[in-house]
């Protein structure tokens, strides 16, 4: 490599040999860190020697040397030719003295004018205790000798022999070098020297990665080289580039691996660096971020100044800023290179280390999860303090590591049952396939009764999340049954189960506190119960109990009362939501509340804002579930293919696995849009996959029966759709949530009775849910009209079809609304109203074009050509050019027509008389350039669905 930023070190070493062969002596001592480029300067001395026609003798010492008595000698006199330097040791007859004068005199009789003797020896720390008594005499015999004495000595920040140094002090014509770390622009003539512009380019970040160390340098270069070189070449190709382009390779950065040859140049330098060394570079890399002389020391068991001495020593040598690698690769190639055993104890006592320092829970955790060994005293709820910060921090991968570490720790039962439990709760935010196969145990100990109240309310708690209402009311009854909890164990750091006292009155914390948006209590009266004793044997949810309490189904049911109030309540607590909540339970309550209730356009907005929030904390699970309600609200949009986006996104971010009840529902929405999209492969293939028994027994399972039933009615088989919906039925009524505005299994029920040639049957169901309140609802008002009309003769049809259109425009339903108008036109169409049927068959078959649904658009005529006009306008090209050109009166009226209502339904509508409304159609027709009503455009609905 070429020598750069050591001009003054040359020179200087090139005037010392000068005088040295004009017979003069000197000594050169060159001192500094591992890597610093003693090596170098000391060949450059050799090659300059030989040059000069000196005489170059060269030694090195070692470590495993260092107790050879004139190992560093032998080398010397290896090097030069036969006979001309013996030494000492083995020709002297007398004493060392002797010895070493005998030494002395054969160096200096190789000296001749002109031609001086220079000896070089690097690692002078290592050199035996007989060779450098011998070099030290040998430099204060040679006064004006012609001998040149070069020696590289590593500081190693460990204290030495205080003799060697002093002597080496007092020697005469003694010169000391100290090469600096390299700059930045010495990194930069060294990356040109070697051709890598692009690392010249990135000289800075080089420069602090390796401290300026030449060594680890060389090393980068060598590892990054390739990568630079390559990038240089492509953009040399390249010619113009967009400014995105210019910027993306602006900010790319090659970046050192553990296993490259920068990290083994770590390696060697810390070797190199002497006994201890590596050691305590493992400790700092263990350490990480809290290292320090202090914290090193206590892991290491030596004293801190010592450490502090090396620090500094690795510091100068650039692989340490402070305590700390300058570059992670740097720490992992440490880490790496330590033995796995070793490494596990170092974890085990940098655990106890920052304990006993007062270090935070998670930095104390992550090295108790580094070890097999058993947790001290404290690592248990050291690990649970833990997993409650990291769960707030967003790292519930790392927060479910500490409970289940914490819970394997522990032997008391119902201890290790809440832990288990609140790693359920974690699991839940990653993979609920993982969380509900983690419920099975605890689940079964409930069933065994080998649990307690209060680990009884965290499975109940776990379980009303799922959706698994029955299974939660059952073991809120066993909870009920063991009688009043003293008091509860809170755990620590703050998790999903919600901290909870006993009270002095013997009140029961409520285990289902602050899991619904809208707490909705009902009262339990002794023996009254939502729950029957079933064949296992579990007793009945509230016997014994007097208090209000809050029932598994209240977190799945939509609020009492006004819609108004309820959605404007909804909004009131996604706005006020916390982004650090521990439960995503509410949010989902709040979501589906503004979705049935509030008109699903209110929901999408809130649905990508808090499934942002869930990505950027970490919980790709609870991005799934509320994913899934996006794609459900775009579903009763009509918006087709954004809801088979938003499923297929939501079962994509979390493992698939078997399935589990809590992502039944994005199946579910996902097979109902591809149903509709006409990809029925795409919807089998959904189908076909496995999911657990706990689905159809959960409330998003509902989604998925009625996703299937849907698929059999597509397929024919309308017993076996029959089966799924009033399956649904019976679910939704056992557990108190039927509601026809989440879901209308009567109108669905119908169509397969319908189907089946049971019409009357199917008229009771659509008539019980006519009856329902939800009936004010628009959209249930225009699917249960709908429904209804298909059993009534064409001109009673043609009214309930009217309206049902109406309703379903009000509510936003684009594929709803498509259906509907469909019928509509082939009842006009059996009326005899051909050419309203033909303007209304238009606008179905427009709607389902745009909502993407295949299947419905093939089933409704496609209007033909349009005729052209003698003069015709210039071609209306979008809705914003629609309105300029119409007055608002004209606008009104032409999109109330080109929806199908006759002349006298619009003068009605707008309480306007029938002649109004022809002045206007012919103005509307006059500046559009068309000649009838078949010919108004169609993208006029759009304002029929504002008005």
């Amino acid at each position: 490599m070429k020598l750069v930023q050591r001009a003054a070190e040359l020179e200087k070493l090139e005037t010392i040999l000068a005088s040295c062969a004009g017979g003069e002596s000197a000594t050169v001592l060159i001192e500094g860190p591992v890597g610093c480029g003693k090596s170098e300067l000391i060949t450059f001395v050799v090659q300059l020697g030989i040059a000069l026609g000196a005489l170059v003798l060269r030694a090195t010492g070692t470590a495993a040397e260092r107790r050879l008595p004139l190992g560093v000698l032998g080398q010397l006199a290896a090097g030069s030719r036969a006979g001309l330097l013996t030494s000492g040791g083995r020709t002297a007859r007398g004493g060392q003295g002797e010895s070493m004068e005998l030494f002395s005199t054969s160096v200096r009789r190789l000296a001749a004018p002109g031609a001086p003797v220079v000896i070089c020896v690097d690692d002078w720390q290592h050199a035996d205790h007989l060779s450098r008594s011998y070099l030290l005499h040998l430099a204060h015999s040679a006064r004006a000798s012609g001998i040149l004495l070069v020696l590289g000595r590593t500081v190693d920040g460990r204290p030495g022999d205080p003799l060697p140094a002093t002597d080496l002090i007092r020697l005469p014509h003694l010169v000391r070098l100290r090469p600096a770390p390299l700059t930045e622009g010495a990194v930069a003539e060294l990356a040109e020297a070697g051709a890598l512009p692009g690392a010249a380019r990135d000289s800075g970040r080089l420069r602090r990665i390796s401290g300026g160390n030449p060594l680890l340098l060389r090393a980068l270069f060598e590892e990054l080289g390739p990568a630079y070189g390559s990038r240089a070449d492509t953009a040399d190709d390249d010619g113009a580039q967009s400014q995105s382009q210019s910027q993306s390779k602006a900010q790319w950065q090659p970046e050192p691996e553990p296993d490259g040859a920068f990290g083994l140049a770590v390696l060697a330098c810390l070797e190199r660096n002497g006994p201890g060394t590596v050691e305590l570079a493992r400790a700092l890399a263990v350490l990480g971020g809290l290292a320090s002389p202090d914290t090193a020391s206590a892991l290491l068991g030596t004293p801190a100044a010592a450490v502090g001495r090396t620090v500094e020593t690795l510091g100068r040598a650039g692989l340490l800023d402070g305590c700390r690698f300058r570059h992670p690769a740097a720490r992992r190639t440490v880490l790496d290179a330590t033995p796995a055993a070793d490494l596990a104890a170092l974890h085990a006592r940098a655990a106890a280390v920052l304990h006993d320092a007062g270090a935070e829970a998670p930095t104390v955790a992550a090295h108790l999860l580094a070890t097999d060994a058993p947790a001290p005293d404290w690592g248990v709820p050291v690990l649970e303090s833990a997993a409650g910060q990291l769960l707030s921090a967003g790292h519930a991968q790392r927060a479910l590591a500490c409970l289940e570490s914490a819970a394997a720790q522990v032997t008391e039962p119902e201890e290790s049952a809440h832990i288990r439990l609140r790693a359920v709760a974690v699991a839940a935010r990653l993979d609920p396939a993982l969380a509900e196969l983690r419920l099975r145990t605890p689940l079964a100990a409930a069933r065994a009764e080998r649990l307690g109240p209060s680990a009884l309310g965290a499975l109940a708690r776990a379980l009303t999340s799922h959706g698994r209402l029955d299974e939660a009311a059952q073991v809120l009854a066993l909870r009920a049954a063991a009688g009043p909890v003293p008091g509860e164990r809170g755990g620590s750091g703050g998790h999903d189960r919600p901290q909870t006292h006993g009270r002095a009155d013997g009140y029961d914390p409520d285990p289902l506190d602050g899991l619904c948006a809208f707490p909705r209590r009902i009262s339990m009266s002794r023996g009254e119960s939502p729950v029957r004793r079933d064949g296992g044997g579990f007793p009945a949810y509230g016997q014994g109990r007097d208090e209000p309490v809050a029932t598994p189904t209240a977190l799945w049911h939509l609020p009492e009362g006004s819609p108004a109030a309820a959605v404007a309540a909804a909004d009131d607590f996604l706005r006020g939501v916390s982004p650090g909540c521990a439960a995503v339970e509410p949010t989902l309550q709040a979501l589906r509340t503004l979705l049935y209730l509030g008109g699903a356009q209110h929901a999408p907005h809130w649905c990508r804002h808090t499934a942002a929030e869930a990505d950027r904390r970490g919980a790709p699970a609870w991005s799934a579930l509320l994913r899934t309600v996006h794609a459900m609200a775009l579903l009763r949009l009509g918006d087709l293919a954004g809801a088979e986006r938003e499923a297929s996104a939501a079962l994509d971010s979390v493992p698939r696995g078997a399935g589990s009840a809590l992502m039944s529902a994005a199946s579910g929405t996902l097979v109902r849009a591809r149903l509709a999209l006409g990809r029925t492969d795409g919807a089998a293939e959904e189908l076909a996959r496995p999911v657990p028994d706990s689905v159809f027994a959960s409330v998003p399972g509902l989604e998925y029966l009625r996703a299937r039933g849907q698929f059999h009615m597509a397929a024919s088989r309308y017993h076996a759709a029959l089966g799924d919906f009033l399956e649904i039925g019976r679910r939704m009524r056992r557990w108190g949530l039927d509601r026809p505005v989440v879901m209308p299994w009567r109108t669905e029920a119908a169509e397969a009775l319908h189907r089946l040639g049971e019409s009357r049957q199917a008229e009771r169901f659509v008539a019980d849910q006519l009856a329902m309140p939800d009936m004010a609802d628009p959209w249930v008002e225009g699917i249960s009209l709908r429904a209804r009309s298909a059993h009534q003769e064409p001109r009673k049809r043609q009214v309930m079809l009217a309206r049902a259109a109406e309703a379903l425009r009000r509510s936003g339903d684009r594929y709803e609304l498509a259906r509907t108008l469909a019928e509509f036109a082939r009842v006009l169409q059996d009326c005899g109203e051909t050419s309203r049927s033909v303007m209304v068959s238009r606008t179905a078959w427009h709607l389902a074009d745009e909502c993407g649904a295949q299947p419905l658009r093939d089933t409704i005529a496609r209007p033909g050509p349009q005729p052209a006009a003698e003069a015709p306008a210039p071609p209306v090209t979008s809705y914003a050019e629609l309105v300029h050109r119409l007055s608002d009166s004209e606008r009104r009226v032409a999109a109330l027509a080109v929806r199908g209502d006759t002349n006298r339904e619009i003068a009605e509508r707008l309480c306007v008389t029938v002649s109004t409304v022809e002045q206007h159609l012919t103005r509307a027709y006059r500046k559009l350039g068309i000649t009838r009503r078949l010919e108004l455009p169609v993208e006029l609905q759009l304002i029929g669905a504002e008005m």
